[in-house]
């Protein structure tokens, strides 16, 4: 059974989220704030986290970098009762896999933690498929309806980790660390570079399209 993790410092959210899941077949566990969520995900292991941003002690932002900057790649959603484009764009650079603004719609919540679960579950089957595009990760390979072509490592792994997380703003930072490595002499407009190679590869996929966040950094959308 799937493990879901909820940060959520409002009693009767966190009560009725878990009941909810729990009814949708999902096993739940409710903490009060980001410390607490912290100390959980050391003893037990989730299958995702659901977190509100605006919490005592640890809030939702400090806990999501906390986890990623310990390596884990654990799905997170952002829950909270801000709208503002700059508190999302907070949400998503911190780390977060997706975001929805109070108040809930708990079937919708439903379908987007199904989504971000089985979008984890492709990354660790090392296959990713977007409509008729195969994105396989032991052989750099990527197949359309043209055919299949080997893509250089990092062309490749830069374009899988975007396509794994459809609509989410990575930065060019982001990008290198996680590409190149923190130790890279490259600056950040080899991702650019990269960025349109990847482009003109796949001007004619029906699939998917990268789409340049100006200012912020690049993103995959599905067609």
């Amino acid at each position: 059974m799937l493990k879901i993790l909820i940060a959520e410092d409002d009693r009767e959210l966190n009560r009725l989220f878990s009941h909810v899941l729990i009814k949708n077949g999902y096993a739940v566990k409710g903490v009060a704030d980001g410390k607490e969520a912290l100390d959980a995900m050391e003893k037990e292991y989730f299958d995702l986290i659901i977190s509100d941003i605006m919490m005592p002690n640890v809030d939702g932002y400090e806990l999501v970098r906390s986890l990623r900057d310990a390596g884990y790649t654990t799905p997170v959603m952002m829950i909270t009762a801000k709208d503002a484009f700059d508190d999302m764009r907070l949400g998503f650079l911190s780390g977060s896999d997706d975001y929805m603004i109070k108040p809930v719609n708990v079937n919708e919540m439903v379908l987007r933690v199904g989504a971000l679960l089985r979008r984890a579950q492709m990354i660790n089957d090392r296959r990713l498929v977007i409509g008729d595009t195969v994105l396989e990760c032991d052989s750099l390979t990527v197949t359309t309806e043209e055919g299949a072509q080997v893509l250089p490592q990092k062309e490749f792994m830069l374009l899988y980790k975007m396509a794994s997380f459809p609509g989410r703003i990575f930065t060019r930072q982001q990008l290198m660390d996680d590409i190149w490595g923190y130790e890279s002499d490259s600056d950040s407009h080899t991702v650019d570079v990269h960025i349109g190679r990847l482009r003109d590869r796949f001007r004619e996929n029906k699939d998917f399209r990268i789409v340049t966040m100006r200012g912020v950094g690049y993103k995959v959308v599905r067609e």
